[in-house]
């Protein structure tokens, strides 16, 4: 199939200002990119870290490699591509002995990812119903749609999708189904239109939105993967280095503010002991208290920053 790529739609990389802030790359840092989509803020960290630097890539999608390969020339700085998701990615780092200065993830879809139509990721066309950020792996959207029985589908609705009408939608694919296979995005989109009262379809944005996460999230494995990649991500830190991550739902926002919270907390011991015997020290420095959002110009210029949120912290020093 040829790939179809709306090029008419620029890639701009979400708080890609803030970021670079926070994480503050200096000329010849080491500098990792877990999730390397489109490579809009590789190119500013590229810019930063100069010749001297090294900035190594991470992405299980095909579209990013071959987006990395045409860049990396003009990057300026050493390059490498680790065509992985990035648990196996950071995985491979650790186990190479790698130390980076800075470790930056930004969970959300690229713009690349969204607008090539036939991969199924976007309510806005109509396309298999896909979402594969890998394409060789076998499980799709299409797969759970149509096999998944509905108790299953409405928990997965309403944990990965947060969907309040979770029950409804899941009984309305499990009626539609039963007569022809849902496998189109259109065919999916009309048939949670028909689940959801028509005043709440005008609410809280596209009435698809929650379902197209929850499936998106299950297709990949979103949120195993942060789980499992966040302390990677850690460990591949050299002290001193900073650690960022851009999420864009409360589901991976929570994830990341509980784990950079448990790095930076000391004494666990309980309140009534009149001195600390647990002896444990902050891992880590919070770079923001309080997650960063994009400014009102930021959000007008880029709907699709909405609801991003930033995170990030210093390693400290093992004493």
């Amino acid at each position: 199939m040829t790939t179809l790529i709306d090029m008419t739609t620029p890639h701009v990389p979400v708080l890609a200002g803030e970021l670079i802030d926070l994480v503050d790359p200096e000329p010849g840092a080491v500098v990792v990119d877990c999730t390397l989509g489109a490579a809009g803020h590789a190119r500013l960290v590229a810019a930063r870290i100069g010749h001297a630097g090294t900035l190594v890539g991470i992405d299980r999608d095909p579209l990013a490699q071959e987006r990395f390969a045409d860049l990396a020339s003009d990057l300026g700085c050493a390059t490498r591509f680790i065509r992985s998701d990035f648990v196996a990615g950071l995985a491979l780092l650790r186990a190479e002995g790698v130390r980076a200065d800075v470790v930056y993830m930004d969970l959300g879809m690229s713009s690349m990812q969204l607008d090539t139509w036939e991969r199924g990721f976007s309510y806005s066309y109509d396309a298999p119903l896909d979402m594969r950020m890998d394409p060789a792996q076998e499980l799709t959207a299409m797969t759970i749609v149509n096999t998944w029985d509905e108790r299953r589908l409405a928990s997965l609705l309403r944990e990965f999708g947060e969907e309040r009408f979770a029950g409804a939608i899941a009984r309305a694919i499990n009626r539609a189904r039963g007569r022809v296979p849902l496998t189109t995005t259109q065919q999916l989109v009309d048939v949670i239109k028909t689940a959801i009262p028509v005043p709440a379809q005008f609410a809280g944005g596209h009435p698809a939105k929650r379902t197209f996460q929850a499936l998106r999230i299950a297709v990949n494995d979103e949120l195993t993967q942060l789980d499992a990649a966040l302390p990677l991500a850690w460990d591949v830190l050299a002290d001193g280095g900073r650690l960022a991550v851009i999420s864009f739902h409360s589901l991976e926002d929570r994830r990341v503010k509980r784990f950079l919270a448990q790095r930076a907390r000391g004494c666990v011991c309980p309140p009534e002991l009149p001195i600390c015997v647990c002896g444990r020290e902050p891992e880590a420095e919070l770079l923001t208290r309080r997650a960063i959002a994009p400014t009102p110009g930021e959000v007008a210029a880029n709907p699709r920053s909405r609801s991003a949120h930033l995170r990030a912290a210093r390693k400290l020093e093992a004493l």
